[in-house]
């Protein structure tokens, strides 16, 4: 049940960033969710590599476990997936100018 809420959570965060720079809503909230769980996954490699070097002793049948040790790494990679994306949007959209403003300036000005 909390996997589904944050997966919610994630799309909506991703559904809002993409309605503020008028992209496609919905394939950013699914990309957004993706990147969640490509997170995960790079997680477990990552844990999986250290408890072949470091011999750590890891439970892998406890499923609860898991899912909790791969959390942090899903929200990291959600949060720097967002933060690309923002960054490079703002870097390509452009802000139309106010023409009633300009009306009576000069060109040169």
């Amino acid at each position: 049940m909390l996997g589904i809420v944050l997966i919610y959570f994630i799309g909506r965060y991703f559904y809002r960033l993409a309605e503020e720079y008028n992209k496609n809503k919905w394939l950013f909230a699914i990309i957004g969710v993706l990147s969640y769980y490509v997170g995960t996954f790079v997680g477990g490699i990552i844990l999986g590599v250290l408890d072949g070097i470091f011999n750590i002793g890891m439970d892998w049948d406890n499923s609860l476990i898991l899912g909790l040790l791969a959390l942090p790494f899903g929200v990291a990679m959600v949060y720097l997936f967002h933060f690309l994306l923002k960054r490079h949007w703002e870097k390509t959209t452009i802000k139309p100018v106010d023409e009633i403003e300009t009306i009576g300036k000069s060109i040169e000005e």
